[in-house]
């Protein structure tokens, strides 16, 4: 199982230029890539947007910087940083504004250096540069797993306090039986109703004690948590099955309720209830 959180950077040196690669990934229902990357670069924007696929689900932030290496050897773009440096002083004296710093802060930029002579990434850099984003996902992916084993153990806490509570549940139910054949004579001694049929009173209470059997509804939980067990273990990708699976827990669990006429079932249905919900919180972290 795996979670949508996940985080992890990664870098790879292309000529005179150190590239760094950071990915950020949060939950999300589809898939969500947001990709920021040097204009250079975008040429292959979709190529990286394909491998970004691999996580399957989520809001990605993609982001690749540039910087010069320490050891990079450039010549100075003149003309630009010249245009550049006359632009923003024309825009600082319209402003008011003062010029210190501008011209650091233009020397700062990698693209003032003639780093690229290239119209276009090479192919042998995209290479390079291919091999250290998948690098960078696989450590995302690592994170994932980490994230979501967490997940895994917190998911088991809480079904496991369900199905406890779930197994509770039969110790008052012969106590919940003569409960109702009580409240049944009361009815009778209060309407002074002196003769009673025996046989037509144990079929009523039967037909009674029918529609609020649970039996049905206990099976049907029992068979759900094992299910939801089952897909934690066995399935990486699996947020939507649970989600599905944890609804189904909380219908059977709202209908013991509804039928329980037992105050002790009844607070073990509240228990069991605040237990899915703290499922529920969690489960739309996994993928």
């Amino acid at each position: 199982m795996k979670s949508m959180t996940g985080y992890a950077k990664g870098q790879c040196t292309l000529g005179n230029k150190v590239l760094k690669i950071e990915v950020k990934t949060l939950n999300s229902k589809q898939m969500d890539a947001n990709v920021k990357i040097p204009f250079f670069y975008r040429s292959k924007e979709l190529e990286i947007r394909a491998m970004l696929n691999r996580l399957e689900r989520g809001k990605v932030d993609f982001l690749i910087t540039e910087e010069l290496a320490d050891t990079a050897e450039c010549q100075l773009n003149q003309s630009l940083l010249e245009s550049r440096f006359n632009a923003v002083k024309v825009l600082a004296g319209k402003l008011s504004c003062t010029e210190d710093g501008i011209f650091q802060t233009l020397l700062s930029q990698p693209d003032v250096w003639n780093s690229n002579s290239a119209d276009e990434l090479s192919e042998e850099d995209w290479v390079v540069l291919r091999d250290a984003i998948s690098a960078t996902l696989d450590d995302v992916d690592r994170f994932r797993e980490h994230e979501g084993a967490v997940l895994e153990r917190d998911f088991a806490v809480h079904v496991d306090a369900i199905e406890q509570r779930l197994h509770s549940i039969p110790q008052y139910e012969n106590e919940r039986i003569q409960t109702a054949k009580d409240r049944i004579n009361k009815y009778f001694e209060e309407f002074a109703i002196k003769e009673i049929d025996q046989n037509r009173f144990e079929q009523e209470l039967i037909y009674y004690l029918e529609k609020l059997d649970i039996t049905e509804e206990k099976v049907r939980l029992q068979k759900h948590i094992d299910y939801f067990r089952d897909t934690v273990k066995n399935e990486p990708s699996c947020g939507k099955k649970l989600a599905f699976v944890a609804q189904e827990m909380g219908r059977e669990i709202n209908t013991t309720g509804s039928k329980a006429n037992h105050v002790e079932i009844q607070k073990l249905v509240v228990e069991m209830k605040d237990e899915l919900e703290k499922i529920k919180e969690q489960l739309g972290n996994i993928l």
